[in-house]
């Protein structure tokens, strides 16, 4: 039998002693991450000029055949929630009760 200190096994002190040293491994690494996003930025600081860009829409008819699906789908999911609804079964009562 394994000894025990408080009431708990020696199981419990190593996952806890391993959720320790992970979370100080975590800390480390978010640390690194951090310091390396910081001093190694991906732009310059000084934008470069740019020309006047002209939005375009190119998936105009794309978005409003996606939209259309969508609420066919929508109102025909509606329509069978409603007819789920409606059309309960009801069950017949017995005749003679023995």
């Amino acid at each position: 039998m394994a000894s025990t200190v408080l009431g708990v096994g020696t199981g419990v002190f190593g996952i806890a002693v391993i959720g320790w040293l992970s979370s100080i491994a975590l800390f480390l690494l978010a640390l690194i991450v951090t310091l390396i996003l910081v001093f190694f930025p991906r732009a310059s600081e000084t934008p470069s000029p740019e020309k006047e860009v002209q939005i375009v829409d190119t998936f105009f008819i794309g978005r409003y055949v996606l939209l259309s699906v969508i609420s066919l789908i929508f109102l025909g999911s509606l329509f069978l929630a409603l007819v789920y609804y409606v059309l309960e079964p009801v069950y017949a009562k017995p005749l003679r009760v023995r």
